[in-house]
Protein backbone atom coordinates (compact mmCIF):
# COMPACT_ATOMS: atom_id res chain seq x y z
CA UNK A 1 0.00 0.00 0.00
CA UNK A 2 1.21 3.50 -0.86
CA UNK A 3 0.74 6.84 0.89
CA UNK A 4 0.71 10.05 -1.14
CA UNK A 5 3.03 12.63 0.36
CA UNK A 6 4.15 16.15 -0.43
CA UNK A 7 7.37 18.01 0.19
CA UNK A 8 6.68 20.03 3.32
CA UNK A 9 10.14 21.48 3.75
CA UNK A 10 13.87 21.13 3.89
CA UNK A 11 15.89 20.80 7.08
CA UNK A 12 19.54 20.74 7.99
CA UNK A 13 20.57 17.95 10.35
CA UNK A 14 22.85 19.71 12.88
CA UNK A 15 24.65 16.47 13.75
CA UNK A 16 25.69 15.50 10.22
CA UNK A 17 25.17 18.88 8.52
CA UNK A 18 23.26 16.98 5.83
CA UNK A 19 20.12 18.40 4.23
CA UNK A 20 16.86 16.51 4.86
CA UNK A 21 13.74 16.52 2.68
CA UNK A 22 10.61 16.36 4.84
CA UNK A 23 7.69 14.53 3.21
CA UNK A 24 4.26 14.50 4.88
CA UNK A 25 0.87 13.06 4.03
CA UNK A 26 -2.14 15.34 3.59
CA UNK A 27 -3.49 14.63 7.09
CA UNK A 28 -0.09 15.38 8.67
CA UNK A 29 -0.25 12.00 10.39
CA UNK A 30 2.85 10.53 8.79
CA UNK A 31 6.11 12.14 7.81
CA UNK A 32 9.27 10.85 6.22
CA UNK A 33 12.70 12.48 6.54
CA UNK A 34 15.05 11.66 3.68
CA UNK A 35 18.70 12.69 4.00
CA UNK A 36 20.06 13.99 0.69
CA UNK A 37 23.16 15.64 -0.70
CA UNK A 38 23.56 19.40 -0.91
CA UNK A 39 23.20 19.43 -4.72
CA UNK A 40 19.92 17.52 -4.58
CA UNK A 41 18.57 19.72 -1.78
CA UNK A 42 19.55 22.77 -3.82
CA UNK A 43 17.70 21.40 -6.89
CA UNK A 44 14.59 20.84 -4.79
CA UNK A 45 14.83 24.26 -3.11
CA UNK A 46 15.22 25.99 -6.48
CA UNK A 47 12.03 24.35 -7.73
CA UNK A 48 10.08 24.99 -4.51
CA UNK A 49 11.08 28.64 -4.76
CA UNK A 50 10.43 28.68 -8.54
CA UNK A 51 13.84 30.21 -9.17
CA UNK A 52 14.72 30.08 -12.85
CA UNK A 53 18.32 29.32 -13.76
CA UNK A 54 20.00 30.76 -16.88
CA UNK A 55 20.52 27.25 -18.30
CA UNK A 56 18.63 24.03 -17.54
CA UNK A 57 19.79 22.20 -14.45
CA UNK A 58 19.89 18.38 -14.57
CA UNK A 59 16.27 17.85 -13.48
CA UNK A 60 15.08 20.56 -15.87
CA UNK A 61 16.99 18.80 -18.64
CA UNK A 62 15.29 15.50 -17.81
CA UNK A 63 11.90 17.25 -17.83
CA UNK A 64 12.72 18.79 -21.23
CA UNK A 65 13.79 15.41 -22.66
CA UNK A 66 10.62 13.72 -21.41
CA UNK A 67 8.46 16.48 -22.91
CA UNK A 68 10.34 16.25 -26.22
CA UNK A 69 9.71 12.51 -26.56
CA UNK A 70 6.13 12.90 -25.30
CA UNK A 71 6.72 10.90 -22.12
CA UNK A 72 4.88 11.71 -18.91
CA UNK A 73 5.88 11.11 -15.30
CA UNK A 74 2.82 9.36 -13.87
CA UNK A 75 4.21 9.25 -10.32
CA UNK A 76 7.29 8.66 -8.25
CA UNK A 77 7.38 6.10 -5.46
CA UNK A 78 9.81 5.76 -2.56
CA UNK A 79 9.88 1.97 -2.53
CA UNK A 80 12.35 0.81 0.09
CA UNK A 81 14.72 1.65 2.93
CA UNK A 82 17.71 -0.66 3.30
CA UNK A 83 20.85 0.00 5.33
CA UNK A 84 19.79 3.63 5.87
CA UNK A 85 19.48 4.13 2.10
CA UNK A 86 16.18 5.04 0.46
CA UNK A 87 15.19 3.68 -2.94
CA UNK A 88 12.68 5.06 -5.43
CA UNK A 89 11.28 4.49 -8.90
CA UNK A 90 9.90 6.89 -11.46
CA UNK A 91 6.83 5.67 -13.35
CA UNK A 92 6.89 6.95 -16.93
CA UNK A 93 4.11 6.70 -19.48
CA UNK A 94 5.16 6.66 -23.12
CA UNK A 95 2.10 6.15 -25.27
CA UNK A 96 0.26 3.15 -23.84
CA UNK A 97 3.37 1.71 -22.19
CA UNK A 98 4.44 2.33 -18.58
CA UNK A 99 8.10 2.08 -17.64
CA UNK A 100 9.64 2.14 -14.19
CA UNK A 101 13.06 3.68 -13.78
CA UNK A 102 15.26 3.16 -10.71
CA UNK A 103 16.14 6.46 -9.06
CA UNK A 104 17.49 8.06 -5.96
CA UNK A 105 14.51 9.53 -4.07
CA UNK A 106 16.01 13.02 -4.20
CA UNK A 107 16.19 12.93 -8.00
CA UNK A 108 12.71 11.42 -8.30
CA UNK A 109 11.30 14.11 -5.98
CA UNK A 110 13.11 16.94 -7.79
CA UNK A 111 11.66 15.69 -11.10
CA UNK A 112 8.17 15.15 -9.63
CA UNK A 113 8.13 18.75 -8.41
CA UNK A 114 9.06 20.02 -11.87
CA UNK A 115 6.35 18.06 -13.68
CA UNK A 116 3.69 18.21 -10.93
CA UNK A 117 3.64 14.41 -10.54
CA UNK A 118 2.40 12.82 -7.31
CA UNK A 119 4.90 11.45 -4.79
CA UNK A 120 4.06 8.18 -3.05
CA UNK A 121 5.81 6.29 -0.28
CA UNK A 122 5.41 2.60 0.41
CA UNK A 123 3.74 2.15 3.82
CA UNK A 124 6.55 -0.25 4.86
CA UNK A 125 9.13 2.49 4.21
CA UNK A 126 7.25 4.84 6.55
CA UNK A 127 7.28 2.12 9.23
CA UNK A 128 10.99 1.35 8.75
CA UNK A 129 11.89 5.05 8.79
CA UNK A 130 10.43 5.51 12.27
CA UNK A 131 13.69 4.08 13.57
CA UNK A 132 15.70 6.90 11.96
CA UNK A 133 16.51 9.82 14.21
CA UNK A 134 15.99 13.43 13.23
CA UNK A 135 17.34 15.63 15.97
CA UNK A 136 14.93 18.18 17.37
CA UNK A 137 17.50 20.89 16.68
CA UNK A 138 17.20 20.39 12.92
CA UNK A 139 16.55 23.73 11.28
CA UNK A 140 13.49 23.26 9.07
CA UNK A 141 12.69 25.44 6.10
CA UNK A 142 9.06 24.94 5.14
CA UNK A 143 8.20 24.60 1.45
CA UNK A 144 5.58 27.33 1.78
CA UNK A 145 7.99 29.89 3.32
CA UNK A 146 9.64 31.54 0.30
CA UNK A 147 11.75 33.94 2.38
CA UNK A 148 13.32 31.12 4.41
CA UNK A 149 13.93 29.05 1.25
CA UNK A 150 15.59 32.01 -0.45
CA UNK A 151 17.75 32.58 2.64
CA UNK A 152 18.66 28.86 2.75
CA UNK A 153 19.74 29.00 -0.90
CA UNK A 154 21.75 32.20 -0.39
CA UNK A 155 23.60 30.74 2.59
CA UNK A 156 24.96 27.72 0.74
CA UNK A 157 28.70 28.22 0.56
CA UNK A 158 31.15 26.68 -1.94
CA UNK A 159 32.71 24.70 0.92
CA UNK A 160 29.35 22.98 1.47
CA UNK A 161 29.59 21.47 -1.99
CA UNK A 162 33.00 20.01 -1.20
CA UNK A 163 31.72 18.43 2.05
CA UNK A 164 28.91 16.62 0.31
CA UNK A 165 30.64 15.55 -2.90
CA UNK A 166 30.39 11.83 -2.13
CA UNK A 167 28.94 10.48 -5.38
Amino acid sequence: MFVEMKVRGLALDPMSNMPIIILRDDEDKRSLPIWVGIFEANAIALELEKIATPRPMTHDLIKNILETIDARVAKVVVTDLRDNTFFAVIHLNVGETEYTVDSRPSDAIALALRVAAPIYVDEDVVKKARTLEVTKDAETVKADDPDKLREWLQNIKPEDFEKFNKT
